[in-house]
């Protein structure tokens, strides 16, 4: 039995169109908040994470009602196209509740960041003039008379000479040429960067509610709209795969989710080296992008007619894709019920522990993927679309590992195939804690580098961790189970948003590579005790068996 890679590469065609979506809404939307509305890590990630909660019951709940559904074009199709549909109309609404409001914003951060070196003077968008000293006390006292905090807020770390450092490099701002120095828009213009998101928060936002609370109920609209396909189409894969392909199934359909990312990417990187503003473009790039995909889909995916050829095979071949069998024959029927309870009783301890380990795995990763963005523009100092960049090739690089994954969880298992590629997460975020999470001419580059090494962690324990769920599903629970592994990853992504926004408010960005290593690590730990939803051999086919028998 082998895996049909480009029939199963068209069906990944509906995850394409949720990785476009969803890999904008991570990079883009947490720079939206941060230049329209001045909200702070906190309170950002609080929005983000909210915008989840809904999705916690509408997954497994849409998952369900697609099993039930029965038409002429399939179970997982209309929903596809209805939700793809919903969302794209939806979707341009987004940027225009914010329009109004970030032309605002951005008129003031211009004054407040205006400055004017002739011995080093700032003035600020009332137009009162500083000299160094007198800026530098201004922003202590708006750090709340706390040196510590009001060094990690608008200095970054100085090594505990705060002021000192400070005075040295605002002071001396320009090189032999004229330019500004790498420390100073490292430290003194990223500082300042910092007061005026939240003079934005204090002067506009909480002076006008309106254009935040309109943009929330809109995004919360587009966030139900793709709830409503989600698990519809993440199921369908394991509809037409017989149950031993389908981690390798499941690593073509991230490959072709990654090259949704990648169409994601182009357009957030080139939109934003040309305008770094330019969120309304954006938004219609993506939702231009996403029709095409379900166009392309819908013209290649026969979902009746894959999904009969999948019943043909696993008949040829004597499999079931109902749950796996882990009673033993010849017994009396006494045993047998006996033993069946166990079995079940066992596959449901591994079901949880799965998705436990599923959960704590987003905590610690999505606590540094929505806050990608604002860390590569406002820790180390680069634009949005380095930033852009650095999420790109790590995307580009790491999709050449998607079929050796999928090799690998046959030949050593899904269960240690995903705690490799866990261990290599904690590895690569324990190495940005210590070398790239403090600013430095070198530091971007390191963190390229660790981060795409999680980006292999990623793969391998995203292609294994939704087969071994569906593993201990039936035909007839797919959409079920497969909601039920989104509301494991969804409800992470609602709370670690938050977490993650309190840890980087009080101790530092720095933390929140670390406040991934132990979520990660405890996910490992639950992964461990998993004893069921492993990959099995493939059977050979009946032909086979009766060419041995002759």
């Amino acid at each position: 039995m082998k895996l049909n890679y480009w029939r199963t590469l068209k069906v990944g065609l509906a995850f394409a169109v949720i990785q476009v979506f969803w890999t904008s809404y991570d990079y883009v939307v947490p720079l939206l908040l941060e230049n329209t509305f001045g909200l702070s890590n906190t309170l950002r990630g609080l929005i983000m994470g909210a915008d989840n909660l809904l999705s916690l019951f509408l997954l497994p709940l849409f998952g369900k009602i697609s099993d039930k559904t029965n038409t002429k074009w399939g179970r997982r199709t209309p929903f596809i196209v209805l939700g793809t549909v919903a969302s794209v109309i939806i979707m341009i609404f987004v940027p225009i509740t914010s329009n109004a409001q970030l032309k605002s914003s951005l008129n003031l951060r211009e004054q407040i960041t205006a400055t004017h070196v002739e011995g080093y003077t700032y003035t600020d968008h009332e137009g009162k003039v500083y000299n160094a000293e007198e800026l530098y006390t201004m922003l202590y006292n708006e750090g709340a008379h706390n040196s510590d905090y009001c060094d990690r807020k608008y200095f970054k770390d100085f090594g505990g000479e705060t002021l000192e450092k400070y005075l040295e490099i605002a002071l001396n701002p320009l090189d032999e040429n004229g330019e500004y120095t790498d420390e100073y828009n490292t430290f003194v213009k990223t500082g300042i960067n910092s007061y005026a998101t939240d003079q934005i928060f204090e002067k506009i936002t909480k002076g006008d509610i309106v254009p935040l609370v309109l943009y929330m109920i809109v995004l919360l609209l587009v966030l139900i709209a793709m709830a409503t396909f989600r698990s519809p189409a993440v199921a369908l894969m394991p509809d037409v795969t017989p149950k031993p392909l389908r981690s390798q199934a499941n690593a073509m359909i991230n490959l072709a989710g990654g090259a949704g990312g990648a169409v994601a990417f182009l357009i957030y990187t080139i939109t934003f080296m040309i305008n770094p503003y330019g969120y309304m473009a954006i938004f219609i790039a993506v939702a231009c992008a996403m029709l095409i995909l379900l166009a392309l889909f819908l013209w290649l995916v026969k979902e009746p007619k894959l999904f009969q050829e999948c019943q043909d095979l696993c008949a040829e071949y004597g499999i079931s894709n109902d749950e796996e069998d882990e009673v033993q024959t010849g017994v009396d029927e006494a045993t047998l019920a006996l033993e069946s309870g166990k079995a079940k009783k066992a596959r449901m301890v591994s079901f949880f522990l799965i998705l436990a380990s599923i959960f704590m795995w987003f905590m610690g990763y999505n606590a540094i993927s929505s806050n990608l963005s604002i860390y590569i523009t406002k820790t180390l100092g680069q634009s949005a679309g380095i930033g852009g960049v650095i999420s790109g090739v790590s995307m580009g690089v790491s999709a050449v590992a998607f079929i050796p994954v999928g090799w690998l969880a046959v030949k050593i298992g899904r269960r240690k195939s995903i705690m490799l590629g866990f261990g290599l997460a904690v590895i690569s975020y324990i190495l940005i804690f210590f070398f790239a999470a403090t600013p430095s001419s070198y530091a971007v580059y390191l963190y390229a580098i660790f981060y795409l090494i999680a980006g292999f962690g990623l793969i391998i324990g995203n292609v294994n961790t939704f087969p071994m769920v569906v593993e201990l599903s039936s035909n007839a629970t797919i959409g079920k189970y497969t909601g039920l592994y989104y509301t494991a990853t969804m409800s992470a992504q609602a709370i670690t948003p938050f977490i993650a926004g309190l840890i980087m408010d009080e101790w530092g960005t720095k933390y929140l590579f670390l406040y991934s290593v132990i979520c990660v690590v405890i996910s490992i730990a639950l992964m461990f005790f998993v004893k069921h939803g492993d990959s099995k051999a493939v059977p050979k086919s009946a032909l086979e068996m009766l060419g041995e028998d002759g």
